[in-house]
């Protein structure tokens, strides 16, 4: 069954101020059949401010042909500054403990939970692969299950604060003047223990948006504490490839239900709910793709270029299928 989805908090547990009705949802790809399978969570980038379509529906398929029983995190994100602190990882957080509350039901391993993350959900994966004894669940029935992932695959993810940032993620994730205590505790390399799960690290040389130095960072604090990891770093390619395949290049993403929330927010501006002039509504939606005629995205050149490398970029669903295979023995 393929596109069944739940909110994963009741309205009275949920209270980001920015969500216009929105709540963050789950959305499954599950086999038809009883077999117990692994589970993974993917959770799109989007720099925090939005979750990208472009890494949802498409990522989810390509895993579910691999086996696994798949679920889409659209989670809380930040696009007309209202710092999240720490929403998003409560988000990621009870997602896990959904999924293991309900594994018999979804036929799931609650043992084989990996989750993927791309970019700033490549942040929030890791953040719950660090931090994971810090995130209590307020309900009763939630509260002792496991949150951690039993691994973790890392596409090209933001890592570091530091000199390699991507500063637009830690902007909507922290806001403008964020304490010296928050940035520490968000800059994860520098959070690394040897109980965090195994990671799967991706990335291109020459990712121009989130500099490749973040997965490096990460690989070696792994190292350093001996966590077991896995790091490939392809020769070219740009940020965001996705799947690196032909309908990502291609502007083929199936689904944009990750775009809830600034569907919502749209709304709300239009409706006047907002400090912003109305007019902004459609500014939002034809930031995102949802408005407006499309443009196309590449240059004749750069998509020949790209086209030139999802040969070699489009290796890693399968890289990170066998590796999974060994860690969830």
């Amino acid at each position: 069954m393929i596109g069944q989805r739940v909110e994963i908090w009741r309205e009275e547990e949920y209270s980001y101020p920015a969500a216009y009705g929105f709540i963050p949802i789950l959305v499954s790809y599950l086999h038809e059949d009883d077999v117990k399978r692994p589970a993974m969570v993917v959770v799109p980038g989007g720099a925090y401010r939005y979750v990208s379509p472009s890494e949802g529906d498409i990522v989810a398929r390509r895993f579910y042909e691999k086996g696994y029983n798949v679920f889409v995190l659209a989670y809380t994100v930040n696009y007309l500054d209202e710092p999240l602190k720490m929403q998003p990882l409560n988000d990621i957080s009870r997602a896990v403990r959904i999924i293991r509350r309900h594994a018999e039901k979804l036929h799931v391993d609650p043992d084989k939970v990996v989750v993927c993350g791309f970019s700033a959900g490549g942040h929030l994966c890791a953040s719950l692969c660090v931090h994971y004894k810090d995130i209590q669940d307020p309900r009763p029935e939630y509260a002792g299950l496991s949150n951690r992932p039993d691994a973790a695959v890392l596409s090209y993810p933001v890592i570091t604060s530091g000199k390699y940032a991507n500063r637009e993620s830690f902007l909507a994730l922290l806001g403008a003047d964020p304490s010296e205590e928050e940035l520490e505790y968000m800059t994860l390399e520098k959070q690394v223990t040897a109980d965090m799960p195994p990671c799967f690290l991706w990335q291109t040389a020459s990712d121009k948006s989130v500099p490749v130095e973040n997965s490096y960072l990460f690989a070696q604090a792994l190292k350093n504490s001996g966590v077991p990891y896995a790091h490939h770093v392809f020769s070219d390619g740009v940020h965001g490839m996705s799947d690196a395949s032909e309908d990502w290049l291609e502007g083929k993403y199936r689904e944009n239900y990750t775009l809830e929330q600034i569907v919502r927010l749209a709304d709300a501006v239009r409706e006047g709910k907002t400090d912003y002039p109305p007019e902004k509504s459609e500014e939002i939606l034809a930031e995102v793709g949802l408005k407006g005629r499309k443009q196309e995205k590449w240059t004749p050149e750069e998509k020949e270029q790209l086209h030139a490398v999802l040969p070699e970029v489009g290796m890693w669903p399968e890289l990170a299928e066998r590796w999974l295979n060994r860690q969830l023995k």
